[in-house]
């Protein structure tokens, strides 16, 4: 099966080091084929036969935290999951400016979000949708200015997450192409 991970808060400020190359050794080291990254931000296209995401991601989370002493949180989409992810975006201005829209995949969809807040932070154009999984999000201001982005987990009242940039995303949909190919 084919899985898109997403490694949260890894190589951010110094903190967290985990070289693409160690990465891709140790999730071979887990069983997983055809392993390729993108960027040191913890983008990985894999392979595995585990049909089990959960144990999966486990296994992954545990390797890690063996050899490099930290746990980070590691979420695995299928690349159907990831494909309709993508095709779901309601943010045209993606095509323009890929690093003002970023998909913010979500643990579970949130139970009882409070919209009415997250309306209250949107300044200027900013923009977001919340489709299942995944909270879609438009700062064409730019993502570290957005009071939107930053506070935005509070209010939807999930766990963790994690955030990819549509430049990211698209590249990631490229890979899983190539790799199906």
């Amino acid at each position: 099966m084919t899985y898109i991970a997403l490694l949260r808060g890894i190589n951010v400020g110094g903190k967290h080091k985990l070289p693409m190359s160690g990465l891709k050794l140790l999730l071979e080291q887990c069983g997983c084929v055809d392993v390729r990254t993108y960027i040191q931000s913890g983008n990985v296209i894999l392979n595995s036969a585990v049909k089990d995401r959960e144990v999966l991601e486990k296994q992954i989370t545990a390797a890690i935290s063996k050899r490099h002493g930290f746990a980070p949180r590691v979420l695995l989409l299928t690349s159907e999951e990831f494909e309709k992810a993508a095709a779901a975006n309601p943010f045209p201005q993606a095509v323009e400016n890929p690093t003002s829209v970023h998909l913010v995949f979500l643990d579970a969809p949130p139970k009882n979000p409070d919209v009415k807040s997250l309306e209250a932070l949107r300044t200027g154009s900013e923009a977001f949708a919340l489709k299942g999984k995944v909270f879609y999000l438009y700062t064409p201001e730019g993502i570290g200015r957005s009071k939107l982005a930053e506070r935005s987990g509070r209010f939807l009242g999930v766990e963790s997450g994690t955030a990819r940039n549509w430049r990211t995303v698209t590249t990631l949909l490229g890979m899983v192409k190539a790799l199906k190919s």
